[in-house]
C-alpha cells in the first residue's frame, strides 16, 4: 500500500470530507477556541477496522470524536446517523458524501449490514450505543449493536468518552456562545475491547458499559471547572442534571407524546 510522508497509508480522496473537517476546524479551533485533552490517543488505531462506542452527552460529540480522529490518525470515521438526517435535502447529500450510514429507526437490519461491510474493508465506524443523548450525564444501558457488529467484523470496539461537549449544544438545554467558548474538553480513549462471536453480546456490552463509566468518572474528576449546582453535572457529583431514573421517565414521556402525534397526523 503506498503511504505519505507521515508514513501512514494513503487513501482515497474525499473533498467533501476533507471540506468538513477544514470546517470543523476552522469552527472548533478558531472560532470557539477549543483546545481539547485528549487521553488515550494511542488506541486510535493508525489502520484497521474498529468500531468507535462513543459516550452521547451533547449533538456535537460525532464532530469532536471525528475532528480528534483526524488529528491523530488522518482517518476518516463513518457514523451511524439518523434515517431523518440523511433524508434532509442538504445535510443528507452531505452525509452521502461522507459516506456516513444511514439508520431508519425500529428497523436497522440494512444499516447494520451496512456497518458490517464498512468494518470488513477496514474502515472506522462510529456508534452511540446509548442510542440517544443521556441527560442525566451518566452512561444510559448501551443497545448490544456495537459490540455484534465488531463480533461479525472481527474487530475491536474502542471505547470513546467525550466530557464537555455538553456545552456546545446538547438537549434540553440552550446552549450559548460563552458556554461554548474555551469550553473545556476532554476525551478519553479506552483501550481496545476484543469482540468476537463466540462472545454473548449481553455480556460484552455490560463490560463496554463499566469501560465507558470509568472512563467518564475519570474524565469528570479531572475536569477544569466544577459543576457544583450546573445544569451539565449528573446529580452524583453535586449537579443539577436530573437523575438517571428521572431522566428515563422524562424520555419515556417525550417517546410517548411523539408517538401520539404521529398517530394523531396519520389518523392511526
Amino acid at each position: 500500500m503506498d503511504r505519505d510522508r507521515t508514513g501512514r497509508p494513503k487513501r482515497d480522496r474525499e473533498p467533501v470530507y476533507s471540506l468538513a473537517v477544514g470546517v470543523g476546524r476552522v469552527f472548533f479551533g478558531g472560532v470557539l477556541r477549543l483546545r481539547p485533552t485528549v487521553c488515550g490517543a494511542e488506541s486510535l488505531p493508525a489502520t484497521g477496522a474498529a468500531v468507535l462506542a462513543i459516550t452521547h452527552f451533547g449533538y456535537m460529540d460525532f464532530a469532536l470524536v471525528e475532528w480528534i480522529t483526524w488529528l491523530r490518525t488522518r482517518r476518516r470515521t463513518r457514523f451511524m446517523v439518523t434515517r431523518r438526517a440523511a433524508d434532509k435535502p442538504v445535510v443528507g447529500w452531505l452525509l452521502k458524501q461522507m459516506r456516513h450510514i444511514p439508520v431508519e429507526i425500529g428497523a436497522g437490519r440494512d444499516a447494520y449490514a451496512d456497518a458490517v461491510r464498512a468494518l470488513k474493508e477496514g474502515e472506522l465506524v462510529g456508534v452511540f450505543p446509548e442510542a440517544g443523548v443521556s441527560a442525566s450525564f451518566v452512561v444510559r444501558e448501551l443497545k448490544t449493536g456495537a459490540v455484534r457488529m465488531a463480533a461479525d467484523a472481527g474487530v475491536p470496539v474502542i471505547p470513546i468518552v467525550v466530557w464537555g461537549g455538553q456545552l456546545l449544544k446538547t438537549k434540553n438545554h440552550k446552549s450559548s456562545f460563552a458556554e461554548a467558548f474555551r469550553a473545556p474538553i476532554h476525551v478519553s480513549v479506552g483501550a481496545p475491547l476484543p469482540a468476537d462471536s463466540s462472545d454473548d453480546p449481553a455480556e460484552k456490552t455490560a463490560e463496554l458499559r463499566s469501560r465507558l463509566q470509568a472512563l467518564l468518572d475519570d474524565a469528570q474528576a479531572a475536569y477544569p471547572t466544577s459543576g457544583t449546582g450546573k445544569w451539565w453535572q449528573p446529580a452524583h457529583l453535586g449537579g443539577a442534571a436530573p437523575t438517571p431514573a428521572a431522566a428515563a421517565a422524562a424520555e419515556a414521556e417525550r417517546q410517548r407524546r411523539k408517538a401520539a402525534a404521529r398517530a394523531e397526523k396519520t389518523g392511526t
